[in-house]
């Protein structure tokens, strides 16, 4: 039958006419969308990994490498302060180093840092204290609450002025974080079993990227104790191999966690990374991690308290009284610094964000920068006697300048980061769940 005689006909035909061009054309943006992704592929340094049998783009090797490369200078830092240590015995803190560089005001200014620095060591396991209760309890009430809940634990548990147990405490704290570091990752790997495309490199804002870095120094941070383990070691000349076999653990532990839980976990890793899996397991890897969350931040409140004490009440009888009155003092000291600590956890409830305005003010100085003055404080007049302490020279420059740009950068990402944050409910002194950020 002709199609003209049936006007319904040639309605019919026309619209399977235009259905069918219609999807000729979608299929033909499908082919060129493809077509597209496939040359900008090509065009990557490795190419098109869609077919391949061998896939490049599963880890950030960049992580890698800082972890690795910070740590290496983060161990020679350490030996530095070693040789500073046995050239001047009788420093014990970096109070006394700062004194011996610059006289009564280095004294004074490195004490002051030194113990800022505690003080937002002691916010940073307030904050750690929150996201967990927030985690466990799935919310149960107001942040600010919990926060409240650990800035009085921890005051309760550094009103003693001594720590007999201190030791006993330390392995308590360090069996319970690789307890619950192993069941992240285990947790990480059951829950995505499959390989997750992660890519080299991600296209990021610099504040946020080096957000990242600032964080990986902030694992390197310990140095600031080590001239006080250095006095207290029965036989200081060991202090290398002790250096040495901690810094070792350090990286390797830091290395290997990093890579499985990024393998599985992916972009999605969150910080602390024990929120990184589903289900009981977040709640479980809290729960162990509790002593280290509890007791690491003690230890620092204590050292932070027994600074002050000191540094008040040397060279009176007020430093081994035990009256009514030298606990008072004891315990206004301690009150005042862990209320710095909440006040702290309160106004940057983000953990990266906390972390890297730490890792800028303080580990950046007290981990890489100040050890490249400390050597050349030691070898003053001999940077040209040989190829080898010129090399020694450029070398501990360099160290300066990598701690003056990780404070300088460091201020500025977290700045930016801290900003973008107050202006999100996860604000400063805000009861949204903390546990859900960074």
């Amino acid at each position: 039958m002709d199609l003209r005689e049936n006007p319904g006909n040639e309605r019919v035909a026309e619209t399977n006419g235009t259905y069918n061009n219609e999807r000729i054309s979608d299929e033909e943006k499908d082919l060129k969308a493809v077509q597209t992704e496939r040359s900008q592929a090509s065009q990557e340094p490795l190419g098109d990994e869609t077919n391949s049998d061998v896939k490049y783009r599963t880890m950030a090797w960049c992580g890698i490498i800082l972890i690795l490369g910070l740590g290496a200078l983060a161990t020679y830092t350490g030996y530095v302060i070693g040789q500073f240590k046995l050239a001047y015995p009788r420093v014990h803190n970096m109070a006394d180093a700062g004194e011996i560089l610059l006289g009564p005001i280095g004294r004074e200014v490195f004490g002051i840092a030194q113990m800022l620095f505690i003080v937002f060591i002691m916010g940073s396991h307030i904050l750690t204290f929150t996201i967990m209760m927030n985690t466990i309890t799935g919310h149960a009430t107001c942040s600010i609450v919990f926060g409240i809940v650990g800035l009085i634990i921890s005051l309760i548990c550094t009103l003693p002025r001594t720590l007999h147990n201190v030791s006993h405490m330390a392995i308590v704290s360090f069996i319970s974080i690789v307890a619950a570091v192993l069941i992240t990752m285990i947790g990480v790997g059951a829950n995505n079993p499959g390989r997750i495309v992660v890519q080299t490199s991600v296209h990021t804002a610099f504040p946020k990227a080096f957000l990242a870095t600032t964080n990986i120094v902030f694992a390197y941070a310990g140095h600031v104790a080590f001239f006080s383990f250095i006095s207290e070691m029965k036989h200081p000349e060991t202090y290398m191999k002790a250096l040495f076999l901690l810094q070792g653990a350090d990286v390797s532990m830091y290395l290997i966690v990093a890579v499985v839980t990024y393998r599985y976990a992916g972009p999605g890793l969150s910080s602390p990374a024990l929120g990184s899996t589903t289900g009981i397991l977040p709640k479980l890897a809290y729960g162990i991690a509790i002593p280290t969350i509890v007791i690491a931040g003690v230890i620092n409140g204590h050292v932070a308290a027994k600074y002050c004490y000191v540094r008040l009440f040397r060279g009176t009888n007020k430093m081994s009284q035990r009256t009514w009155g030298s606990y008072g003092r004891w315990g206004i000291i301690v009150l005042l610094l862990w209320t710095a600590a909440w006040i702290i956890a309160e106004a940057i409830p983000v953990f990266n964000d906390l972390l890297g305005l730490i890792s800028a003010l303080f580990a950046s100085w007290f981990t890489y920068g100040l050890s490249g003055v400390f050597w050349l404080f030691l070898n003053y007049g001999k940077y040209r006697e040989s190829r080898k302490q010129m090399a020694l020279t450029a070398l501990n420059v360099f160290i300066f300048l990598v701690g003056l740009i990780i404070c300088v950068l460091g201020l500025y990402a977290s700045g930016v980061s801290i900003a973008a944050d107050a202006k999100s409910s996860s604000g400063s002194f805000s009861c949204a769940d903390n546990s859900k950020e960074g």
